[in-house]
């Protein structure tokens, strides 16, 4: 056995740590880019507390899910600015886009450079300017993860720029900065971490140490995740789901995710579609591919009985088995209105070329079972 564990070299987690940001960005220097999502007032306490600190902020807003172009304009807007450190105060797309904007501030030459798939997929050589993420969603966990997922609108696609150089130098994780998320952002994300977890625990690449966050994880986001949806004010909920997004980025970042995710990057680079919202349709109908290529062609395989535990996490149930595991996510997903994929535009005619792209996917590696593309194609169309 051999692995890696890997982070942000320092995590603050709990309520009220956001009024900590201040000062540790104080001892990074004088000037930040404070990447913030759609609307910068929700950042504006954070604002102050920079200025208030002797620090020179420069909003720089994300309006969605963050593009190659987004990115470029960052570093320019950064560089005149002369930004010293990077500052992300949203949800996922706001800390990819700090992460990526931190890390070409730092390196020479342009993105494609760096970025796979469409690009060179050349390393990065120096690490990345000081960047301090502070979520506003508990999903992604990209405050502790090395990689910024990117749209590119002209390839249809999205892609990473991916290096442990890129890894935020603090996470602060305050729970309260949440409260104030909508019942849909709270479904999608959530979802969001609730896979991570599952992909994670049932992937090639699991490790005792992710093991550990898997299940800790899927436990609060099991009893919480309906919670937080209904009420948005409820602080334990809403802790236990930061706990499970920041565990899920944990482990994602140090094994491999799954086939979920392999089709995600594909389908959010060809529709409008947010990221949480595919993967949460998406989970189910893999869960089921899974167990059912393992049970037909592989049933010693190891994931089988992970399959079983995941079922016991979920349901609270000591005699729960796999499928049960599947009905849960099935229903919780109805539960929180999960749109089907048709809902952003995808047809049948599209499976296709969804297929061919997924399978090309990084996170397919990590997938317990190789789905063939029949496989592949009937899980899209029932997600459709």
């Amino acid at each position: 056995m051999r692995f890696e564990f890997a982070t942000a070299g320092r995590i603050v987690f709990g309520p009220g740590t956001a009024a900590e940001v201040p000062g540790i960005a104080a001892s990074m220097g004088h000037r930040a880019l404070v990447v913030t999502g759609r609307d910068p007032s929700r950042a504006q306490h954070v604002l102050d507390g920079l200025a208030e600190a002797g620090l020179t902020p420069t909003p720089f807003a994300v309006p969605g899910e963050p593009t190659t172009d987004l990115v470029a304009q960052g570093v320019a807007t950064a560089r005149d600015a002369g930004c010293e450190l990077v500052l992300a105060v949203g949800g996922g797309s706001a800390i990819d886009a700090a992460k990526a904007i931190s890390a070409m501030l730092a390196n020479p030459g342009a993105l494609m450079d760096y970025l796979e798939v469409i690009g060179k997929g050349q390393p990065l050589s120096r690490p990345a300017a000081p960047c301090i993420a502070a979520p506003t969603t508990a999903g992604t966990g990209a405050e502790v993860t090395h990689n910024a997922v990117l749209a590119c609108p002209p390839h249809r696609v999205k892609v990473s720029l991916r290096s442990p150089l890129m890894l935020p130098r603090v996470a602060v994780v305050d729970p309260e900065l949440t409260h104030s998320m909508p019942p849909a952002v709270t479904a999608a994300s959530g979802l969001d971490a609730l896979t991570q977890l599952l992909e994670v625990f049932v992937s090639t690449r699991a490790n005792p140490l992710t093991d550990g966050l898997c299940r800790e994880g899927l436990a609060r986001a099991a009893r919480s995740l309906r919670r937080a949806y209904d009420d948005g004010s409820d602080a334990a909920a809403r802790e236990d789901m930061c706990v499970a997004s920041l565990f899920g980025g944990l482990a994602l970042a140090n094994a491999k995710l799954g086939a979920v995710h392999g089709f995600a990057g594909p389908v959010g680079g060809m529709f409008d579609a947010p990221h949480g919202a595919v993967c949460a349709r998406l989970l189910p109908g893999v869960m089921a591919a899974n167990i059912r290529a393992m049970q037909q062609r592989r049933p010693d395989h190891p994931a089988m009985p992970r399959y079983d535990e995941i079922a016991r996490i979920v349901t609270g149930r000591p005699a729960a088995r796999a499928a049960d595991g599947v009905a849960w996510a099935g229903a919780l997903c109805e539960a929180l209105a999960v749109k089907p994929l048709s809902a952003y535009g995808a047809t049948t005619d599209d499976v296709p070329a969804v297929v061919a792209k997924a399978r090309k996917a990084g996170s397919m590696k990590g997938n317990p079972i190789e789905l063939t593309p029949e496989e592949l194609a009937v899980i899209l169309s029932e997600a459709l």
